[in-house]
């Protein structure tokens, strides 16, 4: 088998894990509405709904801990160096559990903004803040799977992802039943549920850590651990990682608002499309993420051919997962409308605007593939980059173009994703040819 079949074949063999658990999370969400959604009042729904967006956003905005530690370990891995791979893992546990304790301390005042911006009815507020009150325990369970998750990613190790998603839905189903059907509880029986499938989690990925570590070389390190020097290169990495997810968390809730400023029916009818969005990431996230390890393990060799390849493979897998996508949503996009929603109205807009979904898996495959590989590269200043600009142009766009209406709402996103595709091919492509190749090379031309 060739470098390159070898590369595609590694590819594959860690993004199909990450694609199934994909899966695993829209089925959570699917049982989570079932079971309130039969309780007797819609209240509990409503306050589910509220509470459950307000944690996507917030624990979304620390995705960096996964992020940073994929990209840093891979690289550890790649140079062999067993204690960074052991002292990164330490260091970054011991970041999330300090962000995950400030989030609790901070919640009543989180909670409260939060639930404001959400803007629910004042009976549905109050059970989700209950909801809030008991889901925000789970912060530090929450935010070290996260980095459980990419340290075994940094290890070409996808399975384990697959493995923890799967018991942490598994068991916050079995839960959900249990709490609500068995014991009547409402709302906060699936807060209770959750929190308990993430310590379930949290317990068995410590076990396998434990595992992992003693097949690892190397020692952890304490001056690594408990110097704050030590972890320069840490928060470097998930600064930017941080304020990037900052702008595109804005870039989603400014295209949430302004969909809803025309009305329910554009509203509910953005909803459904952005499903379409979310059908698309599950595969070309598994990708992306297949990338950063392979990638990151080529930057920290200075396997510039490696990388190459890995890069190449992980093109072809997103460029064909797209390109399907795109065909599936031109050709039976009505049909998933149908699926998803049985009011006429919905239907006929979202019908309406379903080219805009056609057009858009060949647009951001480019981002989703990229973000892998910089994520890989720990090149995440430019990442954050990608998106500033992007909303440099999104915003006065969407000013431009109101007199369209949703129209021009959706011409401005796809703008967003196109800048923001196209400044991470520009800086690849300068990077690959100044940076991320052998410089033997390079002064031999």
């Amino acid at each position: 088998m060739s470098s390159t079949q070898s590369q595609t074949a590694r590819i594959w063999q860690l993004a199909w894990p990450i694609i199934l658990s994909n899966i695993t999370v829209p089925l959570l969400g699917l049982v989570d509405t079932a079971v309130v959604g039969h309780l007797p009042d819609s209240r509990y729904l409503a306050a589910v709904t509220l509470g459950a967006t307000l944690f996507s956003f917030l624990y979304w905005g620390f995705g960096f801990l996964r992020m940073g530690t994929t990209g840093l370990t891979s690289q550890a891995s790649g140079r062999d160096d067993a204690d960074g791979v052991r002292n990164l893992l330490g260091q970054a546990l011991l970041v999330a559990n300090a962000i995950g304790v400030t989030l609790i301390l901070l919640s009543p005042l989180l909670i409260r903004l939060g639930l404001w911006l959400l803007d629910g009815s004042e009976t549905a507020t109050v059970l989700a803040t209950e909801y809030a009150q008991i889901r925000i325990v789970s912060a530090p369970a929450v935010l070290s799977n996260y980095v459980i998750l990419g340290w075994f990613l940094g290890q070409q190790n996808a399975r384990v992802t697959l493995a923890i998603l799967v018991l942490t839905n598994s068991v916050n189903i079995v839960l959900d039943l249990l709490f609500v059907t068995g014991l009547n509880m409402t709302s906060d029986g699936v807060a209770w549920a959750s929190v308990l499938a993430d310590y379930t989690a949290l317990g068995f990925g410590l076990w396998l850590v434990k595992r992992q570590l003693r097949q690892l070389a190397g020692r952890f390190r304490r001056r690594y651990l408990l110097r704050l020097g030590a972890y320069t290169e840490l928060f470097q990495v998930n600064r930017h990682l941080f304020v990037r997810t900052l702008g595109l968390l804005f870039a989603m809730a400014f295209f949430h608002a302004q969909g809803a400023s025309q009305g329910d029916t554009i509203l509910a009818a953005n909803a459904v499309l952005l499903q379409f969005i979310m059908l698309t990431s599950y595969a070309l996230d598994g990708f992306a993420h297949a990338s950063e390890a392979l990638i990151g393990r080529a930057v920290g060799r200075k396997a510039w051919d490696e990388f190459g390849q890995a890069v190449r493979a992980a093109t072809l897998f997103s460029f064909v997962t797209a390109s399907i996508a795109a065909l599936g949503f031109a050709l039976g996009g009505d049909s998933l409308i149908a699926l998803l929603s049985d009011l006429p109205d919905v239907r006929r807009e979202a019908s309406t605007y379903l080219p805009w979904m056609v057009a858009l898996p060949l647009i951001a495959v480019w981002s989703y593939l990229l973000d892998g590989v910089f994520i890989g590269a720990t090149a995440t200043r430019e990442m954050r980059n990608s998106i500033y600009i992007g909303l440099a142009v999104y915003l006065p766009l969407w000013w431009i173009t109101q007199g369209l209406g949703n129209h021009g709402l959706w011409l401005a996103f796809m703008t967003f994703t196109l800048i923001r595709s196209a400044t991470l091919v520009s800086y690849y492509w300068h990077y690959r040819r100044t940076r991320w190749q052998d410089t033997n090379v390079d002064q031999g031309r």
